[in-house]
């Protein structure tokens, strides 16, 4: 029989949903204030938790509602780095798997950089395929972000295409590019479907990456803090040094000596 607070709030601490019935029922007479604020702290943590294997079902179940099949093939696609000074643009791509559930999987934005990294490992161990594709600085100088999103999505689905899986149906984060037949277009994605949040979660951890070992060979910019998007630090390096042959020349005229190494 339990009888100390400290042994009441462990088996809180660790409970089932099936578990805490249990505990609360049988402590509903105690009265004392820790036993009552950890059967409290237990409810609010059974209730996130819940909350959050009903926005992972709702993600696998909104891509299949769009695919309008259980058994179509999925791929989502979607890109990291359109707006940053310098640096690539990166286009992630993820098949998964049916029946594969990857815990914390969200818009990359919302998962820390650690977590995040442990999931890109987990989506390249674990998907049917995956790829990230980049557009350079210099491509997107001279075509614009419009064309290099495009060749950036379709260079991204045919290098999945090119692991032996062909997709039924290709989520797209945003707007319509009208790079493929197959298209579907969801606005917010990396939010709503699956796939798209592991493309988002795996095109981030690899330009992160990617642009911390460029700071190695680019010193000045802070690329492995800034990961190439326009902090005041950045923009004044920029202004001290003149731009990098990773800067996107285009993105930086309002303030750029025109210097180049």
């Amino acid at each position: 029989m339990l009888t100390t607070v400290a042994e009441i709030q462990k088996l809180l601490r660790n409970a089932n949903e099936d578990e805490f019935a249990a505990l609360e029922r049988s402590l509903v007479a105690d009265t004392r204030k820790g036993v009552r604020n950890a059967v409290d702290a237990a409810r609010r943590r059974l209730s996130a938790e819940r909350a959050e294997r009903d926005r992972l079902a709702g993600l696998y179940r909104f891509e299949r509602e769009l695919a309008g099949s259980d058994d179509a093939v999925i791929v989502g696609l979607d890109e990291v780095g359109r707006g940053p000074l310098a640096g690539p643009l990166a286009v992630g791509a993820v098949v998964l798997p049916r029946g594969l559930v990857i815990e914390d999987l969200n818009d990359s934005k919302q998962v820390k950089p650690a977590r995040r990294d442990q999931i890109a490992a987990q989506i390249e161990s674990e998907a049917l395929a995956s790829a990230v594709f980049y557009v350079s600085p210099e491509e997107i100088d001279k075509d614009g972000m419009t064309a290099s999103l495009r060749r950036g999505f379709r260079g991204a689905l045919e290098a999945v295409e090119s692991q032996g899986v062909m997709p039924d149906v290709v989520l797209v984060d945003g707007n319509p590019l009208h790079m493929d037949e197959r298209e579907v277009n969801v606005v917010k994605g990396d939010a709503k479907c699956a796939s798209i949040a592991a493309a988002s979660i795996l095109a981030k951890s690899k330009r992160d990456a990617l642009m911390c070992e460029l700071a190695k060979e680019y010193p000045h910019y802070g690329f492995d803090v800034n990961k190439g998007y326009g902090s005041p630090q950045h923009i004044e390096a920029i202004r001290q040094h003149g731009l990098c042959a990773l800067h996107r020349r285009s993105f930086c005229r309002s303030f750029a000596q025109e210097s180049l190494f």
